[in-house]
């Protein structure tokens, strides 16, 4: 059974302790939030903020919000060392950057779902006048329908387009 980060009856030390090779005391403040099986949580967070830094911030909090302050200690220290430049910052642009792309093509496909259905209600109203037996000779050299509602999906194309290069400043 573990209490605290340790095996009960063997002094284990936490992965902060084992890692800065020292003493692993019974009140140690690392024990509760980095378990000897996990290393490689403590090493990620040491690198980036250093184990003195993450000491004194764990102590100036309530022991009820250590482990929400660890867990985003880890997720930073995580960012940084994939990202070093941007760290969270830079996955959180990304993700903003597939909103974006994302909303850009749901509002294509909204305005195509509209379209089809103007198109089939306006087929069920008037089937015969939309035959090209019944249309007449100038009718039909002219551009068709379809060609005329490709043309104005580009225009909801490059309006999401647009809108989304705005945002990109």
């Amino acid at each position: 059974m573990k209490e605290n980060g340790r095996k009960q009856g063997m002094a284990s030390p936490c992965a902060a302790c084992k890692l800065l090779r020292r003493r692993c005391a019974q009140d140690c403040v690392f024990a509760p939030y980095f378990p000897a099986d996990e290393p490689q949580k403590f090493a990620s967070v040491h690198k980036v903020f250093g184990a003195s830094n993450v000491n004194k911030m764990l102590q100036e909090l309530p022991e009820h919000q250590r482990g929400d302050a660890v867990s985003s200690m880890v997720y930073e220290a995580n960012a940084r060392v994939r990202d070093p430049v941007y760290g969270c910052v830079g996955a959180i642009s990304s993700l903003q950057q597939q909103i974006d792309v994302l909303q850009a093509q749901l509002a294509i496909a909204q305005a195509e779902v509209v379209h089809m259905r103007m198109r089939q209600l306006s087929s069920i109203s008037s089937p015969a006048t939309n035959s090209p037996e019944n249309a007449s000779p100038s009718s039909r050299h002219t551009p068709s329908h379809a060609t005329r509602s490709l043309f104005s999906m580009d225009m909801v194309v490059d309006q999401a387009n647009m809108g989304e290069s705005l945002w990109s400043c």
